[in-house]
């Protein structure tokens, strides 16, 4: 049986985000069973740091920084008339190293994580490819046009529309694309007409995400309403901002001790900015995220842009906390009625304060959310269907067994 190369956009290492969290868990799958060489970018200095972690599941690991700025990736896409997201990872260091292994090491599997790194898929490979697109990426960007004016509709536009033509392309070169949800998978499907597109979901560490596990806890008086996520990352923006405007002055009109706190690494000026109402925080990169989960009275995810599935909502399911997500963000959770749902100021708003008023139903809320996500959502049981794509006669029984082109 030969190695495993797998190719990330980011280092999985620390999983300190939704991305990184997936691609650290599958990671760790693959490398129980095959050897596993790691080519991944970083754009976090801390993921540069040679962790004994990544030593102790890969046979070698080559960790490239990506440096490129925003406007040259514009650019370079312009010029090229491909999609931004696509030359915002072309990197020619990259390109190096993945040559460099496939030619050295007896590669018979390339898990590419994330489909900014399809591009660097070889022109031909008797390598079963398993293409992990986690989400449809064309999708959120076509989102993002709906919701954006003047040039800035006229890119998003023009990046949905190139992006689903790399989709459709690499879906048609590989042996399996992979997808965090049967929803998004389906999409998939539909839109392109590909075959071998599966659902592989995310899993959650129910024994980390565990409201009795050891760690820090905040004693805070008021009733804390929580949201954690990337604090860059535009839909988090524009669901706490949608929240803090739309939402919190109904609620703190009943609930005048409730706070609203913004849980997360790099917010923005707009982020920042809605510290200075009453009502709200703001707490920048935390080294735990548990203890906030825990201190909330109940967890918010109201993003009008969610693609897959949420591993904030799941980390607050896991930690017994009851959750009000918007439709978007619940639609990928199998979570069997265990978290409440809204999307409108009057919905979003009822559901809060009904578990802000109902402390006892919230908590019986909060158990039975982290009892579901025990019983449906272990990381072994989601990767499970990842053994039939990598096992050593897979690539036989593929119909693009050989002479597979590069999109």
């Amino acid at each position: 049986m030969g190695d495993t190369l797998f190719l990330a956009h980011r280092s999985p290492f620390p999983p300190d985000r939704g991305d990184k969290i997936r691609a650290y868990n599958v990671l760790k799958y693959l490398a129980a069973r095959k050897r596993v060489h790691l080519i991944a970018f970083a754009d976090d200095p801390r993921d540069l740091e040679n962790s004994k972690e990544l030593v102790s599941l890969t046979a070698s690991r080559s960790i490239i920084w990506r440096s490129k700025s925003r406007l040259r990736a514009l650019a370079e896409a312009l010029v090229q008339r491909k999609p931004a997201s696509l030359t915002a990872f072309d990197d020619r260091a990259m390109h190096d190293a993945v040559a460099d292994v496939l030619e050295r090491e007896a590669i018979d599997t390339i898990y590419v994580f994330s489909g900014q790194m399809a591009q660097y898929l070889p022109a031909k490979t008797p390598a079963r490819v398993i293409m992990d697109f986690c989400d449809m990426d064309s999708l959120k960007f076509a989102d993002y046009a709906k919701g954006s004016r003047g040039p800035m509709r006229w890119l998003m536009r023009r990046e949905a529309r190139l992006l689903f033509e790399f989709e459709r392309r690499v879906a048609q070169r590989v042996d399996a694309s992979l997808f965090v949800s049967e929803a998004e998978a389906d999409q998939f499907r539909t839109r392109t007409g590909a075959a071998n597109v599966e659902a592989v979901e995310n899993g959650i560490d129910t024994d980390f995400f565990d409201p009795a596990a050891a760690f820090e806890r905040i004693d805070t008086p008021g009733k804390l309403i929580v949201f954690t996520g990337q604090m860059d990352y535009r839909p988090n923006v524009e669901a706490v901002s949608w929240f803090a405007d739309a939402v919190l002055p109904h609620i703190r009109a009943t609930h005048p001790d409730a706070d609203f706190v913004i849980v997360g690494r790099n917010p923005t000026d707009a982020v920042t900015a809605l510290a200075r109402r009453d009502g709200v925080q703001v707490t920048g990169e935390v080294a735990d995220v548990r203890p906030w989960l825990d201190a909330a009275a109940c967890v918010v995810a109201p993003l009008k842009i969610a693609r897959g599935i949420q591993n904030k909502v799941l980390e607050a399911m896991a930690m017994a906390r009851p959750v009000v997500a918007s439709g978007p963000a619940a639609e990928g959770i199998d979570h069997d009625g265990t978290i409440l749902s809204g999307d409108t100021v009057a919905e979003v708003t009822d559901a809060v304060n009904g578990l802000l008023s109902d402390a006892t139903g919230a908590a019986a809320m909060g158990r039975n959310a982290r009892e579901r996500v025990k019983a449906r959502y272990g990381w072994s049981a989601r990767l499970a269907p990842l053994d039939a794509l990598i096992r050593s006669d897979a690539k036989d029984a593929s119909p693009v067994a050989k002479g597979r082109v590069a999109a």
